[in-house]
């Protein structure tokens, strides 16, 4: 946003004639100064609406108090409960050779009456060991209600948890010490230190205390603290913890920065990103996991701002809204901290089967007769596909959702969804939680108060924005949406949900410092809720999130260009919302603003149809045959592939949803002792066993850095390349994808649907170089077990040791490429 400067020219002449006439301009220009300078400084810290909200300078500012955690005074072993004592802080100014600081010196109180409030608190700490991996710390910096204290989280799965008897104490020198098989806990009382082990006694990390600093840095650190605000005496929490040499830090939700964390200030506040390639984020997720074999968990909706490593290159500082603090630490790999994880905030349940087909999208389908075109263009041309979305258009005014197929351009949208579906295609419908004054569910809404108001209880917007807090504007969206789903509707697009007002008052009492941030869980799950009531099935396509969203799939990545470096910064989303346990996500195949050069939708499409779910979707046009018949051509044979790997896909899948793993996973999680690995951000494993590296300029080859101690083979040539970096040229399909050594890929015949394949007959091709066993995984959709296969050489094929599908599926054995 550009702001006003407003400038005087103070050297105007006062004219000459008289006393009183030079006062009267004197004071004129006195008031003119008093207005336009507070005017001109307001214009310079003006914040938009649904602006992230950074709250790092409330940890930097001279008018606050700061109380940073000194010692622990009490501390019962049995229950994990104590309490620490927080010494009293401000900011002073020091001045070294004409350099100013501002550092932390101790300070009296400020309080009246005198005597009557604690100058140096002590107050609640707790360490809960909830799972062998697991430990939960919470603080708190004053008085906590019972009710805000007793409430439910959304965020999580369960909200009791019984302690994990799993770890073992043990008093030691100056404090207390918790192990289980997967390291250790040791809280310090004087100073008050916790910090956390690996099973072999490697220091992860441990908070920072005051005293770390004051003898190591001149730079002024805030240690692990909390401050109150003076501007309405609100506390917030700073969870310093140490940073090691060459930690890595991942995660963090859907993130398009640069991929690893470190050095990197990253806040934590849903927003429509209007792209995908800023800093903020339509899925900003309160997790990271480290490099050194532990995540962190910050169970909160407030916003939160996360320093890691940016000011001072040694502490990660979680600063968090709350005023009581609540996290989680998981100890272990990359696959084991994100299982630990989803056991706390939930795993996703599988997807249909035929959500894994392609969809077909544009923005927007306006008719019936663009739904059916669509369609029978598609099997004209042989290109599979499941799915037609109807994107903004199917109202009778586009965008104005009111839940109704436009009477004027939809003769008969039952008979349409139930004739497309004896095609083999579902029916996919955009909508959103905002109603335009114009929209004629705008006035049920008013008079029903389902709306989110501001604190005078009228409009805070333009829009009536739905209260999902509210019980009966639930009842009442989901009834709309039963309609559509009673008539045939597939899944529901559950487009934006990043505007909810953060001043607004909601229907539980709370705030949008609270709630803003829950909105989307809470929109997610009313969706998927009536959708698994109605269907039976669990699939949405949402753009919106927090943490425990990935209960209810699935998502997709936004709005990016049509550019290259959107593509790129597309992949580092897709492996950053991995790294934070979302199983499934998409984005919009060749980007979304403007219609796709064709030279990028080539590119961009083996990355997209070798994502977890595949849609094409932006700008018109995305059908092919607007394209020409070469690349019509080209689309058909990627999309083949993918629809003859939809075992793999789809065992993948549930061995994802399983475990708390991501589809499009980063090569870490997979090769964690591999340093290279974590260093990679611009290719992925799909699954376990397929490597995929997207061609992100319109080059013939491309680096590509292979992980393990193993070979890599490629999928479209056969070619064989060792581990380590490589110079590897593209297939027929532009895209490097490679095999593991030993990986058993099941295929299947190609249909047009996935309503219409058998999966009676499958094959498994064997990429074998160097081994001589192999292994895969199979899932059958009939009854979603998952069967691990275990392969053997015979001479000079491979064969199965046993099918676990005997009866159901014949496997037919084959070598790969």
């Amino acid at each position: 946003m550009k702001t006003q400067n407003y400038q005087l020219n103070l050297a105007f002449p006062i004219r000459q004639h008289g006393f009183v006439a030079r006062m009267k301009e004197l004071v004129l220009l006195v008031l003119i100064l008093m207005v336009l300078i507070p005017v001109n400084a307001q214009m310079q810290n003006m914040n938009l609406r649904n602006e992230p909200v950074d709250i790092s300078d409330d940890f930097r500012s001279f008018k606050n108090t700061y109380y940073l955690a000194d010692k622990l005074v009490s501390f019962d072993p049995e229950t994990g409960k104590g309490e620490i004592v927080y010494k009293r802080y401000e900011y002073k100014t020091r001045m070294a050779f004409n350099n100013m600081l501002g550092v932390l010196q101790p300070v009296e109180p400020n309080e009246f009456p005198e005597g009557e409030y604690e100058v140096s608190p002590k107050l609640p700490f707790s360490v809960q060991f909830v799972s062998p991996r697991t430990v939960r710390l919470k603080a708190q910096s004053g008085f906590v209600s019972p009710d805000v204290a007793n409430c439910k989280s959304l965020m999580l799965v369960n909200n009791d948890m019984p302690p994990s008897d799993a770890w073992k104490y043990e008093k030691v020198e100056n404090g207390h010490q918790y192990s289980s098989d997967y390291g250790s806990v040791v809280i310090t009382e004087n100073p008050w230190r916790v910090e956390f082990y690996d099973a072999d006694g490697k220091l992860l990390t441990g908070t920072n205390h005051h005293t770390d600093n004051a003898t190591s840095t001149f730079t002024p650190i805030m240690p692990f603290s909390f401050v109150r605000r003076a501007s309405d005496y609100s506390r917030r929490f700073s969870a310093t913890f140490n940073l090691h040499p060459g930690e890595k830090m991942y995660g963090f939700g859907e993130q398009y920065t640069e991929f690893d964390k470190r050095g990197q200030k990253v806040v934590l506040w849903v927003d429509d990103a209007n792209g995908t390639q800023n800093e903020t984020s339509y899925k900003p997720v309160p997790f990271f996991l480290s490099s050194r074999g532990y995540g962190i968990f910050m169970h909160t909706s407030s916003p939160v701002t996360c320093d890691v490593g940016k000011y001072f290159s040694g502490v990660n500082s979680l600063m968090t809204g709350d005023e009581t603090l609540d996290l989680f630490v998981f100890l272990g790999e990359p696959k084991e901290v994100l299982d630990a994880y989803t056991d706390l905030t939930g795993k996703p349940e599988m997807p249909p089967l035929w959500s894994f087909g392609l969809w077909m999208s544009r923005i927007s389908y306006f008719s019936e007769e663009d739904g059916r075109t669509v369609a029978k263009e598609l099997r004209k041309h042989e290109i599979p596909s499941d799915v037609i979305h109807f994107d903004t258009g199917w109202f009778e005014t586009d965008w104005r959702c009111d839940y109704q197929f436009s009477e004027s351009r939809f003769d008969d949208p039952e008979a349409m969804i139930s004739d497309l579906k004896k095609d083999g295609f579902h029916t996919c419908l955009w909508q959103l939680p905002y109603f335009v004054p114009k929209n004629k569910l705008f006035p049920e809404i008013i008079e029903k108060e389902l709306f989110v108001k501001n604190d005078k209880g009228n409009l805070p917007t333009e829009d009536a924005i739905l209260d999902f807090t509210n019980p009966e504007a639930v009842k009442w969206y989901q009834d709309k949406l039963r309609g559509l789903l009673e008539m045939g509707v597939g899944a529901i697009k559950v487009d934006f949900g990043e505007a909810a007002p953060a001043k607004g008052v909601y229907h539980n009492g709370r705030t949008g410092f609270y709630e803003h941030n829950l909105y989307p869980l809470r929109y997610n799950k009313a969706v998927a809720d009536i959708t698994k009531e109605v269907t039976g099935e669990q699939i949405m396509w949402a753009r919106s999130t927090w943490a425990g969203s990935q209960r209810w799939p699935l998502h997709w990545g936004g709005d990016p260009a049509n550019t290259n470096s959107a593509m790129a910064a597309t992949i580092r989303g897709g492996l950053s919302i991995g790294l934070s346990s979302f199983s499934f996500w998409s984005h919009d195949i060749g980007g979304f603003v403007l219609k796709t050069p064709e030279e990028i939708y080539r590119r961009w499409l083996p990355f997209g149809l070798l994502s977890s779910h595949s849609r094409a979707h932006g700008a018109p046009p995305k059908e092919p045959w607007k394209y020409g018949e070469d690349f019509t051509e080209a689309f058909r044979k990627a999309v083949n592939m993918r629809y003859r790997l939809m075992p793999y896909i789809y065992a993948q899948a549930k061995h994802s949803v399983e475990n708390g793993l991501p589809m499009l996973r980063a090569l870490f999680v997979e090769y964690p002792d591999d340093p290279g690995a974590w260093l990679v951000d611009d290719q992925y494993l799909f699954g376990s066993d397929i490597l995929v590296a997207p061609m992100l300029e319109n080059t013939e080859s491309r680096d590509v850095y292979l992980p393990g101690n193993h070979k890599w083979i490629d999928y479209q040539t056969g070619k064989v390349y060792a581990s380590g970096w490589n110079r590897i040229e593209a297939g027929e399909i532009p895209v490097v994808m490679l095999v593991r050594d030993g990986a058993a890929i099941p295929h299947i015949n190609l249909a047009q649907s996935t309503m219409q394949m058998d999966w009676s007959d499958l094959e498994l091709k064997v990429f074998s170089i160097d081994t001589d066993k192999a292994e895969g995984m199979i899932c059958l959709p009939s009854d979603n077990r998952l069967e691990y296969l275990e392969l053997d050489i015979n001479g000079t094929t491979f064969r199965l040791k046993e099918n676990p599908l005997k009866g159901k599926a014949e496997l037919k054995v084959s070598l790969g490429k």
